[in-house]
């Protein structure tokens, strides 16, 4: 038997053991409470009630990855960085997973490499150092591995190579191009179009593989190889000469797919693989534009395919489509031209309103070069404008209304809206004076409501940085008053900039809005300033440069930040809200506007190009407003002159000559309209290059008037192909000596150029 005092002893042990452990419990619980796995935490996440719930569950997880991580638990690391990653599509920050992703691409285990290269693509992008580490990784996969490995790290490289690791990989990714297996292949094209789009100079890498893939059978590999040429040919004058002799076998394949049909697996509706079709015929409308041989060689297989294709399914309607942009777009026979515009005249009388949408937007740059085609279907052009549904008639009843309706948009379709749509609404809000309370409260409700919407988020800190001081106002009377106070528009400022949902651009937009409100508001600036210091040293080079000016403001410059920051004046570019302009007001630099409204006089879209051209002229009577159409009537859509009247010829003149292009000008003048001088600027190109991305800009004294009409083409032929030709109309009705000045900007041999020079000796003919 124990002695009574060993018992009490022990007992005593016992009892001071448990004491000790009892406070280190709730602890050791902790430490090894078992980590979930993937389906078991995404049945918690899924069962969560509330968000709080939901944070709570993958804070607690997040504790577990991170010490797994620290432990170094190899044979688990895959199955973390899994769960890590479904974290992160949630939205939550999962960043610091990202070196365990280059450690399970360098493993040799291929679930460690699946789980690394997915998670590559998800957690490192470019603006990081991070992600060149990466590199060698890739390189050697590609060399040395196995055909699923190969295969992710042409996919990883395709979704977030860099520029840097573009050309290191160029070579590589070129070899994968002729490999045997055509899973390869294919997943080599796709990289390829990627490194084009990132670095457009590796295109001559890229030019002899995609002659040999036009000749493959495998779907996939022909869709990536003609996305792939068309890339080149975007992108490089020399891969669109090269690619202009392989336009009889594209012709071919597209043949091929309208009269026997290509594949069943691929046919959708009863049209033979629609994508692969729409993808050639894009490809057939770059090659063809402004090459008369190309375009005849691809006129017949056009027409096969607008006399052939199925109009009763969606699919056969997208590929006449792109049909008819095809033979807009290239020198295609007048008659092929005639039975475009007839395509488009069925598309209007759908019962599909986007189909007929997309009619009449096609039929609106028919309207100048096909004038009689689009005449007789004007009736049906009418009948739209009685349509309810406000994309077909195109008219807005209100300024109120087209904010309304746009600001919707923003909300609804978030970052699925074209990119000018944050230009647009901010040029209708700036241009509607009376409107500019109503638009910032709209706007800072939605943003208190949501911020995931991006362009929304662009336009409401664009919005609330030029006109926050009307929030707090209450002057608004349309809607119901804002009880705003300063702190609460910063701190939704300053969450706009903490949110991982926000683009560098959008925080861009937030920091300017910030500097804005420092002259806006009436407190301290205290707090503007320390977020604006934050980004000084922020890794994004746009919003660190932005920063640091702003930042010198405050401190060098801060008795002129009131006038550096003053509110911006409104922007004129060419678009749907020209109508809205007020009369009277003096028009900037303009040329690039190409049309004008079909519901102005035409003397509504003269150009006043002020102060480009010194001189006495600022004292002169502004030029009378001037009818161009006989009788006094406006300007119809569908009345356009398919003709200039002839008159009695004025010598020409040759204003430019530069290593083969020429430039000469010819004048008439209408006997109808003396005051009204027509010069055609006809530019020639003799050298043995094509002159691309060819533009001609003009400007005036303020006592002419200038319209530019339409030019013919963007792209010169070389060795005195076909010219282009471009129409100025000039109104002089002082009858004063014309001078002009032009700049021209295209591309010959590789490089860009820009010629800015003043032509002062017209024949006296064009202006007595």
């Amino acid at each position: 038997m124990r002695r009574p005092t060993e018992e009490s002893e022990t007992r005593q042990s016992a009892g001071a053991v448990r004491k000790a452990c009892k406070g280190a419990e709730p602890e050791t619980r902790r430490m090894v409470l078992p980590s979930l796995k993937l389906p078991e935490l995404i049945r918690e996440i899924r069962g969560a009630k509330t968000q709080a719930q939901e944070r709570e569950i993958i804070q607690k997880e997040c504790a577990h990855i991170r010490a797994a991580f620290r432990e170094g638990d190899a044979p688990q690391r895959h199955r973390q960085l899994a769960k890590l990653l479904y974290v992160h599509m949630l939205g939550y920050p999962a960043h610091f997973g990202q070196m365990e992703c280059l450690k399970l691409i360098a493993s040799p285990r291929f679930t460690d490499k699946r789980v690394g290269y997915l998670g590559a693509m998800l957690l490192l992008d470019e603006r990081q150092d991070a992600h060149l580490l990466i590199t060698n990784s890739i390189k050697n996969d590609l060399s040395q591995g196995t055909q699923p490995v190969q295969g992710l790290a042409l996919c990883t490289l395709s979704t977030m190579g860099s520029a840097e690791i573009c050309r290191d990989l160029a070579n590589e990714v070129e070899r994968m191009l002729l490999r045997p297996s055509p899973y390869i292949r294919k997943k080599a094209v796709l990289a390829a179009v990627h490194m084009i789009r990132k670095v457009p100079e590796l295109s001559d890498i890229f030019l002899p593989p995609c002659t040999q893939l036009l000749h493959e059978r495998h779907h996939g590999i022909l869709m990536g190889t003609i996305t792939l040429i068309t890339e080149l040919c975007e992108r490089s004058p020399a891969a669109l000469t090269h690619f202009r002799r392989v336009v009889p076998q594209l012709v071919q394949i597209l043949r091929t797919l309208v009269m026997s049909g290509y594949s069943a697996e691929h046919s959708v509706s009863g049209i033979s693989d629609p994508f692969l079709q729409v993808k050639i015929l894009r490809l057939l409308r770059i090659l063809g534009q402004n090459h008369e041989e190309s375009s005849e060689a691809m006129n017949d297989v056009l027409a096969q395919v607008a006399t052939n294709t199925d109009t009763s399914r969606n699919a056969g309607n997208a590929v006449l489509y792109e049909t008819v942009l095809t033979i807009v777009d290239i020198r295609s026979a007048s008659g092929l031209r005639v039975l475009a515009v007839n395509i488009l005249g069925r598309f209007l009388l759908n019962s599909d309103k986007n189909i007929r949408y997309v009619a009449l937007t096609s039929l609106l740059r028919l309207v100048q070069s096909d004038h009689s085609a689009v005449q007789r279907h004007r009736p049906t052009v009418v009948e739209c404008l009685r349509e309810p549904d406000a994309s077909l008639s195109r008219f807005a009843p209100t300024k109120r209304w087209h904010i309304d309706t746009i600001m919707q948009v923003l909300t609804t379709a978030g970052a699925h809206v074209r990119d000018d749509a944050v230009a647009n609404l901010t040029q209708l809000i700036g241009g509607a004076e009376e409107l500019h309370a109503y638009s910032v409260c709209r706007l800072y409700n939605a943003l208190a409501a949501d911020i995931s919407q991006q362009p929304l988020v662009q336009v409401a800190a664009w919005c609330i940085g030029e006109y926050g001081d009307l929030l707090l106002s209450e002057s608004c009377e349309e809607t119901e008053p804002l009880q705003v106070q300063e702190e609460e528009v910063l701190t939704l400022l300053e969450k706009i900039l903490q949110s991982h949902l926000s683009l560098p651009a959008t925080r861009g937009y937030t920091l300017t809005a910030l500097m804005k409100l420092s002259t806006r508001f009436l407190g301290d600036n205290n707090r503007i300033r320390q977020i604006v210091s934050i980004y000084g040293s922020c890794l994004d080079i746009e919003l660190q440069q932005r920063a640091v000016e702003y930042n010198a403001l405050f401190r060098k410059y801060d008795h002129m930040r009131p006038a550096i920051l003053e509110k911006m004046p409104l922007v004129e570019h060419g678009g749907p809200q020209e109508d809205e302009a007020g009369e009277g007001k003096e028009e900037p630099w303009n040329p690039n506007r190409e049309s004008q409204s079909p519901t102005k006089p035409p003397t509504a879209n003269i150009l006043d190009l002020l102060d480009l051209l010194d001189g006495a002229s600022g004292d002169a009577q502004p030029p009378p407003v001037l009818d161009l159409m006989p009788g006094g009537s406006l300007l119809h859509l569908l009345d356009l002159p398919s003709t200039t009247p002839s008159v009695a010829p004025i010598p020409a003149l040759k204003v430019f000559d530069r290593e083969g292009l020429q430039i000469n000008l010819s004048f008439v003048r209408p006997p109808e309209i003396p005051a009204l001088l027509l010069i055609t600027a006809t530019a020639i190109n003799t050298s043995k290059s094509d002159v691309t991305h060819f533009v001609c800009q003009a400007a005036v004294p303020k006592s002419f008037q200038l319209q530019l009409q339409i030019p013919s083409g963007d792209t010169v032929p070389a060795q005195g192909g076909p010219p282009i030709t471009q129409v100025l109309r000039v109104l002089n009705p002082n009858k004063a000596p014309l001078r002009l000045r032009l700049r021209l900007t295209y591309n010959h041999f590789g490089q860009s150029v820009q010629e800015i020079f003043e032509v002062k000796d017209f024949p006296p003919d064009t202006w007595q």
